[in-house]
């Protein structure tokens, strides 16, 4: 038993198969020349594979899919089903010339694109478009039989002898696992690929996605959107990187709703980390949504020719172990069977432990965004007024290294509410604020009321975009009207600041197109649209929500109304998308996120059903932007002179700034900065739907490896690991904001709705989080004011964190327990006297332990001084009353 689960842990139920199927004999039906056998079979309650033999060998010749009550479907079977890539000589790696289908020349992208320039370039290699090497078609010629019932194939030439073994899944019904085994003959470079079984019509399917890279219900035949951007599927063989890919899987979903999928085992891609180097861009497995005859099959590639493995001298031997899984059911019900069972996801969150909680990290990064030094505080004199923001230190269009820039204004303001900080409320503020009105266009002209750009540089005096000088439409929804609208919470009366937002929403709404779509931006000289070659998928329609919600004016609703309409037919129905970085020309990224909340909040706002069912399908694509390979696990590895156990610095979990071809994700890996947790768990408390709320814990539980200790800030990209702010002081804003909407969301989804806090707009632009405190809270039926008060609380286990809350009229501090890990945790929780007297300037009288329902569980022993005791995932309140 032992061995079989340390088996099943290490290589998958498959891996424990094709143990099993080591001790057992192999029962040879016929030699290479002996008679052929009419039929053979694969066959279990759900799937029969049946192969034939005709002068050449076998082949499968049906796949059948059978029903609980007895129904069958016929699958489509490939032309061309087994194929070796094989070369004498290394395939170039150097760019091929594109060409798109009208012969003409592909150029793309512009060279300012530099980050993008070189993924870019490596995408066109011979390997990479599936056009290397030389392609051995075979068919087996011998078979045979286990006691178990699977088969193994055997094929033989002057270059390779071949062995196939395929059995099904006895855990997993739906599953088939194959190993090929090739022992080269001839040295030369090869790469095996996965038969292909079934195919879909390349002209009508449902579904297909490359987890990461590619999704969408058509092929696209232009070159650059659907490779590139991942609208839709590209119309070649194209063979993509594991680095990118979210889950290591190829899926289709035929027209009559059967899904297909191509699985590697556990151990097949790269380690990005394997023992004391970033190896994330190691190239070990290969995934195409076609073979190399263009039929529409999920494939996948392993070793990738040219690379790691693939080079063979005579005698040598290489090894391929993956699975199909078919099912009548969704792409994303089959994503999910291989995330949960094969790539075992929610046991990553047994693994995780943390000695810094998410509490400590929001105080320790409090002190940091007050203190000029570490926050990189800059002011500067602009147009009479003192403007104020931090040092920006990447890279900005027309910059001399003197870019600033403020991120979250809800979580600034949020934070000076709940503090009550002075420096905060008489200093930081007013100095953001002058620089959030000083950054809206007041020229007459053509961008009157619109943002003048994200940065300002105080050597040349101006207001800029990150890459380029021009201005895009959701430029003014981020930085006008979702900033002006989350000061505008805290600060209702301000009739200047309602000025500047409807004036930026009066902008808005000129350029909105009569069909309710927006350019993705315009020349700031001529006023022209640029970025034709693509569409604004991006919830810019969200300004005008924020503006209705404000000023209460119905044309910005029915704008809104407009905008989202349009969104939800060709961005959220057709799963393509596009992003807001410039630097990656709009790469998809975490806008997408922010789309979801985005069309949550217009259904909130309409009650019309199409935008939640929109909001929930554009999450289940978000789910492949959160990568869930490899298996962590406590292997110990060399990270900058520290030993780290592998599941410390995993990558699972952890979401793309932007994935793809072109994102930075291909350099860097994912971020840390994981915004859409607190959406994940809001998800997850309306559908049900597990795989949202283990994203969310895997992301953000036990990152302590990517968290400086000296500030409590987490490192932006993976890579960077536990480097804190680096060039990106401003990003500690986004942590207080996205920390406390994640923890917030845990509370209302563990009290079952009763701890609640109205939430604001999102923030630009990371992101879906939003800010909080503007209004009273509830704790189970009563008004509360949430608070931050630093040395107030003290608990000695970092697993538990604490959300405070105090009903003034009643003179009452809530202490909200938040046990965020899967063990039952103890701890001890101290109140400081002083700090709490500063609160009612009363002394205490009384403390409850209150259940999760909100009744009194326990009454404490009057003191400063608790042990508590939390479950697993579990919630506690302490009520002290003065």
């Amino acid at each position: 038993m032992i061995i079989t689960q340390l088996l099943n842990r290490k290589y998958g139920h498959c891996g424990m198969v094709w143990s099993m199927m080591m001790l057992l004999p192999f029962v040879w039906l016929e030699s290479a020349f002996g008679q052929s056998r009419a039929e053979l079979r694969l066959e279990n309650s759900t799937l029969q594979l049946i192969w034939s033999r005709d002068k050449n060998g076998y082949y499968l010749q049906s796949l059948t899919l059978k029903d609980d009550a007895g129904q069958k479907e016929h699958l489509t079977m490939a032309a061309q089903q087994r194929t070796i890539l094989y070369a004498k000589n290394k395939p170039l790696d150097k760019s091929a010339t594109v060409y798109d289908n009208d012969g003409k020349l592909i150029h793309f992208p512009d060279s300012q694109y530099r980050y993008v320039i070189p993924v870019w370039s490596q995408s066109l290699s011979p390997v990479s478009l599936n056009t290397a090497g030389e392609v051995l078609h075979y068919q087996p010629t011998a078979v045979a039989s286990t006691l178990r019932s699977g088969l193994r194939f055997r094929y033989e030439n002057e270059k390779i002898a071949l062995s196939e073994e395929w059995n099904l899944d006895p855990d997993h019904r739906y599953d088939i696992c194959v190993r090929m085994t090739l022992k080269a003959k001839e040295s030369g470079y090869y790469s095996l690929s996965s038969p292909s079984l079934a195919i879909g019509d390349r002209k009508q399917f449902q579904w297909a996605v490359i987890p990461g890279l590619f999704q969408g219900g058509a092929l696209n035949p232009d070159f650059v959107r659907a490779y590139a951007y991942g609208h839709g599927i590209p119309d070649r063989p194209v063979i993509v990187r594991e680095r990118t890919a979210s889950t290591l899987a190829s899926l289709l979903t035929t027209q009559s709703g059967v899904t297909l999928a191509a699985v590697a085992e556990p151990g097949t891609g790269r380690d990005p980390w394997l023992k004391g180097v970033k190896t994330h861009s190691d190239w070990k497995l290969g995934l195409s949504l076609m073979n190399r005859n263009n039929e529409l099959t999920p494939t996948l590639y392993h070793p990738v020719l040219g690379e790691e493995g693939s080079y063979l001298r005579a005698g040598q031997e290489i090894t391929f172990s993956f699975r199909y899984t078919i099912q009548k059911t969704s792409w994303y019900n089959v994503l999910g069977h291989i995330i949960k069972d094969i790539y075992q996801f929610s046991d990553f969150l047994k693994l995780k432990q943390t000695n810094r909680s998410f509490t400590d990290r929001l105080y320790a990064m409090y002190d940091y965004v007050i203190s000029d030094s570490t926050s990189r505080w800059r002011t500067a004199h602009y147009k009479n007024t003192e403007i104020g923001a931090q040092d920006y230190l990447g890279g900005v269009y027309g910059s001399e290294k003197d870019a600033m820039k403020n991120s979250d204004y809800g979580a600034m303001w949020m934070l000076a509410k709940l503090t009550e900080d002075i420096k905060l409320q008489e200093q930081r503020l007013p100095e953001a604020l002058n620089f959030k009105l000083q950054q809206q266009q007041r020229d007459p002209g053509f961008f009157y009321g619109s943002a003048a750009g994200q940065y300002y540089l105080y050597r040349s005096h101006r207001f800029t975009e990150e890459w380029g000088p021009y201005s895009e439409p959701i430029g003014t929804t981020y930085y006008m009207l979702m900033d002006i609208g989350n000061i505008l919470l805290f600060e209702p009366d301000r009739s200047d600041i309602k000025l500047a937002l409807r004036t930026a929403a009066d902008w808005l709404l000129s350029k909105m197109h009569p069909d309710g779509h927006w350019e993705v931006a315009y020349d700031n000289k001529s006023g022209s649209p640029m970025f034709e070659d693509v569409s604004d998928l991006r919830p810019t329609f969200y300004g005008l929500l924020v503006a209705h919600q404000l000023l209460k004016d119905e044309k910005y609703r029915e704008g809104a109304i407009k905008g989202a309409n349009w969104f939800v037919r060709h961005a959220a129905k057709k799963g393509w998308f596009l992003g807001v970085c410039g630097d990656t020309r709009f790469a998809p990224d975490f806008a997408t996120a922010q789309s979801i909340q985005a069309l949550l909040d217009m259904y909130t706002l309409t009650k019309d059903q199409q935008y939640q069912t929109a909001a929930y399908q554009v999450a289940r694509y978000y789910t492949t932007s959160v990568y869930t390979h490899p298996i962590p696990s406590r292997e110990v590895k060399h990270v900058n002179g520290i030993n780290r156990q592998d599941w410390e610095i995993s990558q699972v979990g952890l979401g793309f700034e932007h994935g793809g071809i072109m994102g930075s994700a291909n350099h860097h890996g994912p971020i840390l900065l994981s915004s859409h947790a607190g959406l994940f768990v809001r998800l997850y408390a309306q559908t049900k739907d597990s795989l949202l709320l283990n994203m969310a814990r895997a992301a953000v539980w036990g990152r302590d490896a990517f968290v400086d200790a000296s500030t409590g800030v987490a490192s932006y990209y993976w890579d960077a690991m536990n480097k804190g702010a680096g060039p990106f002081p401003h990003h500690a804003w986004w942590q207080l904001g996205w920390i406390t909407d994640y923890l917030l969301s845990e509370a209302a989804l563990r009290s079952n709705g009763n701890i609640t806090f109205p939430g604001g707009f999102i923030t630009p632009k990371v992101g879906p989080h939003r800010s909080y405190g503007f209004e009273k809270g509830s704790i189970f039926g009563k008004p509360v004011d949430l608070k931050m008060k630093k040395g107030l609380i003290s608990l000695d286990n970092a697993h538990i964190d604490y959300i405070l809350a105090t009903n003034s009229d009643n003179k009452e501090l809530y202490v909200v327990l938040l046990n965020n890990s899967v063990d039952q945790q103890q701890a001890r929780l101290t109140l400081d006297a002083d700090h709490s007297r500063d609160l009612f300037g009363l002394a205490q009288k009384e403390a409850y332990l209150l259940n999760s329902d909100g009744t009194d569980a326990i009454r404490m022993a009057t003191s400063s001084d608790w042990k508590i005791s939390l479950p697993a995932t579990g919630l506690k309140i302490m009520k002290i009353s003065y």
